[in-house]
């Protein structure tokens, strides 16, 4: 038998027509790299680089075709275009437009094979959404995939697996429409992404609470952040120090504002997006939960030719909407309105807005300027110093109605908290009118609840809370059952409870009141005294929502202190 040797094996043809196709095209890479010394451009190898999709879109592609030339690379007016060939006739023409339309052009040089794979990619671009600076659009079609799905929570996991597993130009932009499209049908007010060691979390606010939703690498979410600091007109460069932005989102026919925050962290940059839904401002202040005689006594209140209404709660708790519920309710063609806010959240018809500025433009120097130009009706975003205070008081005494809010616990807690900040006692009766506060708390869903008896701890505790209220009739018939939610299957994000609803209480000034307060008492003896103007306490408020089913009681527990 003839021995089998090397040279009796088969030419493996594939083989070796792959090393010639690699030697050509590295020899091709070479030529341009030589001949763009000739042309004085920089060479680039579009293999090395990423394509910027915004980029690829300033060039249309016809234009692009007939030009031999292809935009990859995008940051505010500079723009980086690949050109094959610098003689080609339509090019002139193309470097014109792009100036005219304020581009500052950086040519590189690039082989055939760079720029086809250039322009492969406005296939990709076909299939994506336009975006523009400072604006990003949810297609209506993600947005309806996930919404009309049985198990939205779910049905997100699975559409983020499909968009990270994707190798299209635009699969960073696709991620972000995903997040944005899922936040928008659970009706998240916030959007959070936690790095952790290896990964980041991305986590939901749903009705309130935080819920986790998925885990990114590292790598992934480098891009994700690039977008969002893009998008929000934030330093690229920067990650080892606060940074705010805000960007715009179309969906559908409305716009909707983002607020974003950038703060660094042990393992990255934790970002949080604030969705800012003009539907929030849209709703009557007749909607919000307010009982019925309250929501009398505030409709005379708010009217009134001068004043000052403060309402207080903590971050989250629902102040600006209330505010801009009351100010929807009483802007008239003859009213003249001025905000003053940190920032500006929701535009509204009709009405002036401004917008502090750091050190330029302070709540105090905004409405010391607010006041010369005789507004009827002022709203101050938050009462943060003695400064703003005492403008605010003086505002309110001298034919001005205020709106405004400030940090305390309770309604009570609104004079001491003023007088903390150096406010003479002696103007409240004749500056402040109202003192709200305000928590929001989880509605249970009206198909998906339950009814069960108190027990009678329950029924001990709610009989204490209700004890100070000298308004009886106010208290449910029904003192004998509460509800519960119906959770669905784990996984799905049923959880019984959709939506949200305040609970409130307030006090008004009278002569006993402003009396009272001239020695500046604590909350706990203001809240002993105004009891008798017989309106709900917080605690109360959350008692009867939960009696008529509108909640729960550990809904109410979590946002109030309850009697034990």
């Amino acid at each position: 038998m003839v021995p089998f040797t090397i040279m009796d094996q088969p030419f493996d043809t594939n083989k070796e027509d792959a090393k010639l196709a690699a030697m050509r095209e590295k020899e091709e890479e070479d030529v341009v790299e030589i001949l763009s010394q000739k042309y004085g451009l920089p060479y680039a190898d579009l293999d090395l680089k990423e394509v910027d999709a915004d980029a690829l879109r300033v060039i249309p592609e016809k234009d692009a075709r007939a030009a031999e030339a292809a935009a990859f690379a995008h940051v505010a007016h500079s723009l980086s275009v690949a050109v094959h060939n610098p003689n080609n006739p339509a090019l002139p023409k193309l470097r014109e437009s792009l100036k005219t339309r304020g581009f500052k052009v950086k040519e590189f040089l690039v082989s055939k094979k760079s720029l086809e794979k250039a322009l492969a990619r406005y296939a990709d671009l076909s299939f994506a959404t336009e975006s523009k600076p400072g604006i990003f659009v949810v297609a209506s079609r993600t947005l309806d995939k996930l919404t009309q799905s049985t198990g939205i929570r779910a049905a997100l996991g699975t559409e983020l697996d499909a968009a990270l597993a994707s190798k299209s130009l635009d699969h960073v932009s696709s991620v972000l429409e995903v997040i944005l499209a899922g936040a928008f049908a659970l009706r998240a007010s916030d959007i959070h992404f936690e790095p952790e060691g290896g990964r980041v979390r991305l986590r939901l606010r749903v009705d309130g609470l935080l819920t986790d939703i998925h885990y990114f690498d590292a790598h992934i979410y480098h891009q994700i952040n690039s977008r969002i600091k893009l998008l929000s007109g934030i330093l690229l460069n920067v990650t080892n120090r606060a940074q705010d932005g805000r960007f715009s989102i179309a969906r559908g026919d409305e716009q909707i504002e983002m607020r974003v925050s950038f703060i660094p962290g042990n393992f990255g940059e934790s970002i949080v997006m604030r969705i800012l839904d003009p539907k929030a401002t849209r709703v009557s202040y007749k909607e919000l939960g307010i009982n019925a005689k309250l929501l009398a006594r505030l409709e005379t209140e708010i009217r009134r030719p001068n004043g000052m209404l403060l309402t207080t709660g903590p971050t989250g708790s629902g102040k600006t909407t209330t505010l801009y519920s009351f100010l929807r309710e009483i802007r008239a063609p003859d009213t003249k309105i001025i905000t003053i806010e940190d920032p500006v959240e929701y535009h509204l018809e009709g009405i002036v807005q401004t917008q502090v500025e750091g050190t330029k433009y302070t709540f105090a120097e905004g409405l010391r300027s607010i006041v010369r130009q005789d507004p009827d009706i002022i709203m101050v975003g938050e009462i943060r110093d003695g400064e703003t205070a005492g403008i605010a008081i003086q505002a309110s005494l001298t034919g001005h109605f205020v709106f405004s809010t400030i940090h305390t616990n309770d309604a009570a807690g609104t004079f001491p908290r003023l007088a903390d900040l150096g406010v003479d006692p002696k103007s409240f009766g004749s500056a402040v009118t109202v003192a709200m506060a305000q928590r929001l708390v989880r509605t249970l869903d009206s198909e998906k609840k339950k009814e069960r008896p108190l027990t009678d701890t329950e029924k001990a505790m709610i009989a204490k809370v209700f004890e100070p209220l000298a308004d009886k009739s106010l208290i449910p018939k029904n003192i004998e059952t509460v509800w519960e939610p119906i959770a669905g299957a784990e996984g799905t994000g049923d959880t019984g409870y959709k939506g949200r609803v305040g609970l409130y209480e307030a006090i008004f000034m009278d002569d006993e009141l402003a009396a009272f307060l001239r020695d500046n008492p604590p909350s706990n003896e203001i809240a002993k005294l105004t009891a008798k103007q017989g309106y709900l306490t917080m605690a109360q408020d959350g008692i009867v929502k939960a009696l008529l089913g509108q909640t729960t009681l550990s809904e109410v527990a979590s946002a109030v202190q309850l009697p034990s």
